[in-house]
């Protein structure tokens, strides 16, 4: 393995507030951030805005990707009060864009589709005018429960790839990269006009042909919005980096995903799947009424 680069060294401020506000509410609603159970990098940069991405279900995944820090296990039972807590924690943050991520649980029959719903609608009606971005699991491929989170009226569906298909049996046991596929291009059929989001991390053994591939069938899955970031060995346990991509590198990656076709691209060393979500919705809105006036 490499050793880390300099540019992968990132400066810490903890001389704010909010941090200690956000962690608070976390903390007093008995609640879960993937910020903190993924180790995220960008943890303390997104506390200091006052955002967060909620993390329902627990914090106990039932698969073990090898990439992933989150516990791996079997998970308790759900939290009937989550939604409304969530949509609290969301109300007190001051929040105009929220993302609502979960742990897979393949012990619920749905996957847990239904607390999802539950919740989207309870943080719309506790924060009208509030838009809510779904980072969903593969529900093990169900086209009902993947209709059920969507009928809840999110704004943005999003479902990471991950990784480029080769990796798949070795770094993402239980998933299904075409199943994965086939879950952002449904998600068009059940509701024509929605925005749908995915990403991959670099550094897990690809190659740029292979890079191209993986976002070409994210193109053809009528994928709006992409991310790309970095993977970071989060734990000794955890599978090795096997390069570190250059910031040259990631802005290369952007400008081809950009020629093929994607709204809008989040490409760099940090980049994780809701880093600055908000902000990428925003300027997708903003390329979408550009392109909308362009054909009049």
């Amino acid at each position: 393995m490499e050793r880390i680069p300099p540019w992968f060294k990132k400066k810490i401020s903890l001389n704010n507030s909010n941090i200690s506000l956000v962690k608070n509410l976390i903390e007093a609603g008995h609640l879960h951030t993937v910020c903190e159970s993924a180790k995220c990098p960008n943890i303390f940069e997104c506390f200091s805005r006052k955002t967060a991405t909620f993390m329902l279900m627990g914090d106990i995944c039932t698969r073990n990707c090898s990439y992933c820090s989150i516990k791996s296990g079997r998970p308790g039972p759900l939290d009937e009060l989550e939604p409304d807590k969530i949509a609290r924690a969301v109300k007190d943050m001051g929040l105009r864009y929220t993302v609502i991520t979960s742990v897979t649980r393949d012990d619920l029959a749905d996957g847990g589709a239904a607390h999802f719903y539950n919740t989207v609608r309870r943080v719309q009606e506790l924060n009208p005018g509030v838009k809510v971005e779904c980072l969903i699991p593969d529900f093990r491929c169900s086209e009902e429960s993947l209709e059920k989170v969507i009928s809840s009226g999110l704004d943005v569906l999003n479902h990471n790839i991950e990784t480029i298909e080769e990796n798949f049996p070795r770094i993402r046991r239980g998933a299904d990269y075409y199943g994965s596929l086939k879950i952002l291009n449904d998600s068009k059929d059940i509701k024509p006009g929605i925005l749908t989001k995915s990403g991959f991390m670099v550094g897990l053994g690809e190659n740029m042909s292979q890079i191209v591939k993986v976002m070409s069938d994210l193109i053809k899955n009528r994928v709006d919005i992409l991310t790309v970031g970095q993977y970071l060995q989060p734990a000794k346990e955890n599978i090795k980096v096997l390069k570190y991509y250059r910031p040259e590198e990631f802005e290369k990656i952007k400008e081809i995903a950009l020629d093929m076709g994607f709204i809008s691209v989040e490409s760099g060393p940090f980049v994780r799947s809701s880093y600055r979500a908000e902000t990428l919705f925003e300027d997708t809105l903003k390329a979408k009424k550009i392109s909308a006036g362009l054909k009049k």
